[in-house]
């Protein structure tokens, strides 16, 4: 399963992380995120110890979303050591969000 990261625990489970971390920015009226849902929770199987996988719910944690301009949903970012290293807005399929992984990975 998909972590639910919260303004509370983003910091220590995003920005301090030592795997590749993919965030999936979403909210429950948002039709595309209930697209990618599935996605996002079968990657969390697929890169269990090899990556962090976890999910904002927009409308429920405003500063991180704000923190790191997220205007449009879903929009997942991708972070190593803490930083934003590449991003995709709008739903994709399973390969495009696994090859982004996979090359954090590396």
């Amino acid at each position: 399963m998909a972590i639910e990261l919260t303004d509370a625990n983003f910091d220590q489970l995003v920005m301090k992380s030592d795997k590749p971390v993919l965030v999936d920015f979403w909210a429950e009226w948002c039709g595309p995120c209930r697209m990618v849902g599935p996605v996002v929770e079968e990657l969390s199987k697929d890169y269990a110890g090899k990556a962090v996988i976890g999910k904002v719910d927009v409308d429920s944690n405003p500063n991180i979303s704000a923190q790191f301009g997220i205007r449009n949903i879903p929009t997942i970012l991708f972070f190593k050591n803490g930083q934003v290293v590449d991003k995709q807005v709008g739903a994709v399929g399973k390969s495009v969000l696994a090859g982004k992984i996979d090359a954090q990975l590396k």
